[in-house]
């Protein structure tokens, strides 16, 4: 019997990861356990879009490599995430007639109201962007909002809202060609910080409304969640380096004690704790208003019952759940994985993102048939992994 091997790459700002996993049975279901995983320095790039290939590409390998040693197994081909400060989303609308005689929704009215909603996106929003996949975020027939499937149900006009995650198509393009240059075929491209939401949110935080933020080292991502669905999407240049170089700066100390430092370790550098929380309180802050201006500008600022969950390799601050908790005036907590993850025992959040991968990967595979290639959703298709999302 073939085994089910799934494998997820991760190329942050800070480190590449790559995890593989085997599907196994579990509950009537797969679920991934982890047979392999390999870590390496990210060289070659910038704010999580690449520079330098040669660089990335050697990076990548790296980690391929010692994954494989462990897995004893080839990677021949992996889903891989995409993130950085090209990655964003825009909501749009878009409406349709009917066109049954007897005003039964099918799918044909859905894709051709997601395909005109697409094209009321302003060209300047969408200007060198590519869609890498959409999420219907709300359907309406005759103006009233419809929940679930909308399919075999009676109107005259269809209506459909929906969020469109996209990301710059220069950064897609070098991402796709640094991985297949290392000999793998890349499957899908899905976005990271949606990638860590399969792993570390449960159920009960997507519906009530939540937004998760992943620090990393030189990008802070978040994704937005209501009512089950992401409703946004938003990644910004600002990550924990910054946190470290400003602690560099402010006790006159090397980056590599200032890292330390940072994350709780004793150092021969004496400073009192009031001068380190005031320089770590003061990005902290640049990083949270941001979040914050970015929840006003959806309607969502105080209004998410959930709160905010912190994860990446930022979320190790000692302070950071509660420094959350007073600048964002919601519930704070770290993240962790969820019973739904499977078997991860062996992994911190700092490899969410990789083995969401193999989480969404595994159950994209098995809805189209272990071995098919995913559709990406450029243009007009949705990926079928998108249909757990779907209200």
């Amino acid at each position: 019997m073939a085994r089910h091997i799934i494998t997820g790459i991760d190329i942050g700002t800070h480190q590449v990861k790559v995890v593989i996993a085997e599907g196994i049975r579990k509950n009537g279901g797969y679920a991934p356990r982890i047979i392999g995983k390999g870590l390496a320095e990210s060289k070659g790039l910038r704010h999580g879009y690449i520079i330098n290939p040669g660089d990335t590409i050697r990076s990548v390998r790296q980690a391929i490599n010692e994954a494989e040693k462990v897995a004893r197994v080839g990677v021949r081909r992996a889903f891989v995430s995409i993130g950085g400060i090209g990655l964003g989303s825009i909501i749009s609308q878009g409406s349709t007639i009917i066109s049954r005689a007897d005003s039964l929704v099918t799918e044909l009215d859905i894709s051709k109201t997601l395909e005109t909603s697409e094209t009321q996106i302003p060209q300047s929003l969408s200007l060198n962007k590519e869609i890498i996949y959409t999420i219907p975020v709300q359907y309406k027939i005759d103006g009233k909002p419809i929940l679930g499937r909308p399919v075999g149900m009676k109107g005259s006009k269809f209506e459909v809202r929906a969020l469109f995650v996209n990301c710059l198509k220069p950064h897609l393009d070098d991402l796709i060609a640094a991985i297949e240059e290392t000999g793998v075929e890349v499957i899908d491209v899905m976005a990271a910080p949606i990638a860590a939401s399969v792993v570390t949110l449960n159920k009960t935080q997507k519906i009530a409304g939540c937004v998760l933020a992943n620090i990393g080292a030189e990008t802070l991502s978040i994704v937005v969640f209501e009512n089950s669905i992401p409703i946004s999407l938003e990644v910004f240049p600002i990550g924990s380096t910054d946190i470290t170089n400003d602690i560099a700066l402010g006790l006159r100390i090397s980056i590599e004690e200032a890292e330390q430092i940072k994350l709780g370790a004793i150092t021969s550098t004496n400073y009192s704790k009031k001068e380190l929380d005031d320089i770590v309180s003061a990005r902290l802050s640049d990083m949270f208003d941001l979040i914050e201006a970015h929840l006003k500008k959806i309607g969502r600022n105080g209004l998410l019952p959930a709160g905010i969950i912190i994860t990446g390799g930022g979320s190790g601050i000692g302070t950071i759940e509660d420094f959350a908790k007073a600048a964002l005036k919601l519930p704070s907590r770290k993240a962790v994985f969820q019973a739904k993850a499977g078997f991860a025992e062996n992994l911190d959040t700092t490899w969410s993102v990789a083995y969401g991968l193999c989480v969404l990967g595994l159950s994209a595979e098995n809805e189209d048939g272990f071995g098919k290639k995913l559709v990406r959703t450029t243009g007009k298709n949705i990926a079928s992994w998108v249909k757990r999302f779907l209200p």
